[in-house]
């Protein structure tokens, strides 16, 4: 008797079936706000779908959008790979899918494309379970700890997962959590985006093992101030995305993102890398104009604003 191979958890009982389909979509985000290094992040209108339908066999993938042709078509694929590791948390498995992916964040920017990849599958492969029906759905939090997995830590994970601003921490890790915030009303997003890319591994190298305590001690209050100016007071905000822990020692990597952050916060804007950096990203009460865009355009930044998103959806 010959035993017919599948994709997902090993020994399933629960096959789905060929033909089920899903259509998710998952928000950007940026991370550490300033001050709040792998902890703090925030949920971002620019937005990635996925789209996965149950198959007779094999993983076939087709992408279009941003970095359409520097990404591999196959199962190594990053959203593929969180697909069969949604399917293996819930417990089920396929004998193939088909993903299509259609691209709008930015890769190697620092606007979570590749959090967002990862959240993405794994909300495909637990749209599939609950459109089966035999299985429970995976939930936030199995869907922060699923993707906080592939990154390491949750900041940008959690925040396309849970939307808006999150704050996040782990135990040990092997186990990541969040919880997310209710933002003040007025706080209004804008993103500069830059044509480079950058690494995050190679800009997290960069970092020291230790900082001066005083450095450590600025930063807490910093953090901590700034849920108060997401929250409830974002006149705050520019205190509260001052930063000694990282974008210091990013700087001469990043030199016009460096230059861009300087000269928005002497015109009194509460800017901050994006995550990894090269993208800027400027957290205010109002819209900036067009000073601010031909500032930016003289570095080779677009400026772009941007609504706070919300998490991961199923749009069909």
């Amino acid at each position: 008797m010959t035993t017919r191979t599948t994709i997902g958890a090993s020994e399933a009982e629960c096959i789905l079936p060929e033909g089920l389909s899903v259509r998710v979509r998952v928000p950007g985000s940026s991370a550490n706000l300033g001050p709040g290094f792998d902890c703090l992040g925030l949920a971002l209108s620019v937005y990635d779908e996925v789209a996965v339908t149950v198959t007779d066999g094999g993983i076939t993938v087709v992408v279009t959008g941003e970095a359409a042709d520097q990404v591999p078509l196959d199962e190594r694929h990053l959203v593929a790979r969180a697909v069969v590791r949604g399917f293996e948390a819930a417990g089920v498995a396929v004998a193939g899918f088909h993903l299509e992916c259609v691209n709008a964040i930015p890769h190697s920017r620092g606007l979570g494309s590749s959090a967002a990849a990862v959240v993405g599958g794994l909300a495909a492969a637990s749209g599939l379970v609950a459109a089966d029906g035999r299985r429970p759905a995976l939930d936030d939090v199995q869907l922060v700890q699923l993707s906080s997995e592939f990154e390491g830590h949750p900041d940008n994970a959690a925040a396309s997962v849970l939307g808006s601003a999150v704050v996040t921490w782990s135990h040990g890790q092997d186990a990541f959590f969040a919880r997310r915030l209710d933002l003040h009303p007025s706080i209004v997003a804008t993103s500069f985006v830059p044509q480079v890319e950058s690494s995050t591994e190679a800009t997290r190298g960069l970092l020291p093992d230790a900082v001066p305590r005083a450095d450590a001690v600025f930063n807490v209050s910093r953090a901590a101030l700034g849920v108060v100016a997401l929250t409830v007071d974002p006149d705050c905000l520019m205190d509260a995305t001052q930063d000694k822990l990282h974008q210091d020692y990013r700087a001469e990597a990043l030199g016009d993102t460096t230059r861009l952050v300087k000269a928005l916060r002497e015109r009194g804007h509460a800017a901050t890398v994006s995550g990894a950096g090269p993208s800027v990203l400027v957290l205010g009460t109002a819209p900036l104009g067009a000073h601010e865009s031909e500032l930016a355009a003289e570095l080779g930044f677009a400026m772009k604003p941007v609504d706070v998103a919300g998490g991961v959806e199923v749009i069909s």
